[in-house]
This record gives C-alpha cells, structure tokens and sequence, in this order.
C-alpha cells in the first residue's frame, strides 16, 4: 500500500515591489524630458558659476597677499560661503518641484541669491565668533591685539578689521568648516539670530 502523499502548500503570493514616488510627483515622458534638461542647464550654470566666484576671490587672494603679504580672512570666509551655497543648491535639486527647478534653471539671479546669502551668512557668524557670543571647543578663537595706550582710535579698528586672525591652525580650520556649513545650511544662522532676540527680549531682560 502507497504511503499518504504530504499535502501541497500552496504558493506564497508574489511580492509586489512598489516603486518610491519622487516627492515632487509622478512624471510624464514630456515632463521628464524637460525635467533633465533643466537639471543639465543649472548644473552647467553651477559649474560656470562657482568657477568664476573662485577665480575672483583667488584673485582678490593673490593681489592682496602680493601687496601687503598678508591673508584676508574675511575673504576666506565670504569664499566659502559661497561654496556652501553652491553645494547645497547641487545637493538639493534631484528633490525639488519641478516650478522650482525650471525657475533656478532659467534664472541666473534666483540661482545666485543663495550662495550670496551663504556668504552673508558666514560674515554674520564671523563677526558672532569675533564678538565671543560662542565659545567652546568647536568653535575658533581669534588673536585681537589690545589697542595702542589703552584706547582705541581709528587705527585700531583698521588693524583690528585687516589683522585679526585665528590663534591656531586648528582654529583656522574651525572657521572654515563653520562658513561653509553657514552657506550650506541657509537656515542656521537665521536660526541662530531668532536664539539670540529670544533671549534679548526674555522678560527681566534690560
């Protein structure tokens, strides 16, 4: 006699894969198409631009350090700024609408308000590092020569504006990273200025 056959298990229904909806919604073919040529466009006008804002600060670099062989900070940090500036508008465009995307592509004022307001940005929190509102390990100090006699005439604020540099190279450091993460991410130092009038007008404050 044949042994019992084991029951047949049916079939484990088919796992359907479903495909992530870009956040600025489904394309069509025409969209699509017009979506990477605006893509191909900004990067053109990114790579085009950020070439030009490099050779004027590096130029600005060179003639300054030529005549009076000394290193613009300001500079520096207004340079990398606008680098930040740049690489966040690189880094987001794959997730922005396509109205936003068509509108940096065709417009070289609305893809330059950005990293300009990077290095805006980063001056602001130069001058929050020069004034010592933050002070810890991550952020830089600064040497800042006391005035001549003890009191100070317009010539100390020149020096002070011309020659004040970090202390350290770790501090140097510390400053760049800073401005560029002050273009990169727009929303931190307006973040920081909001803190700030918060504690400014907390009741009790004079």
């Amino acid at each position: 006699m044949n042994d019992p056959q084991p029951p047949i298990e049916p079939p484990e229904p088919a796992q359907v894969q479903t495909i992530p909806v870009p956040p600025f919604g489904p394309l069509d073919p025409v969209t699509t198409k017009a979506r990477i040529a605006n893509l191909h466009s900004l990067t053109r006008r990114l790579v085009i631009l950020t070439g030009v804002a490099l050779l004027i600060v590096v130029s600005v670099f060179g003639i300054t350090f030529a005549q009076e062989e000394r290193l613009m900070i300001s500079w520096l940090v207004f340079l990398c700024g606008i680098l930040g500036g740049f690489v966040s508008i690189q880094q987001r465009v794959k997730t922005i609408s396509n109205e936003e995307l068509e509108l940096l592509a065709n417009s070289w004022f609305q893809m330059l308000l950005i990293p300009v307001f990077g290095a805006l940005f980063s001056l602001f929190l130069y001058c929050i590092f020069l004034a010592e509102l933050f002070e810890g390990v991550l952020f830089p100090s600064f040497a800042i020569a006391a005035p001549e006699g003890g009191v100070p005439d317009d010539k100390y604020f020149i020096d002070f504006l011309q020659k004040t540099y970090p202390k350290t190279g770790q501090d140097l450091a510390k400053l760049i990273v800073w401005s560029f993460i002050a273009g990169f991410a727009e929303r931190l130092v307006p973040q920081i200025i909001s803190n700030l009038t918060v504690q400014i007008t907390k009741p009790g404050k004079s």
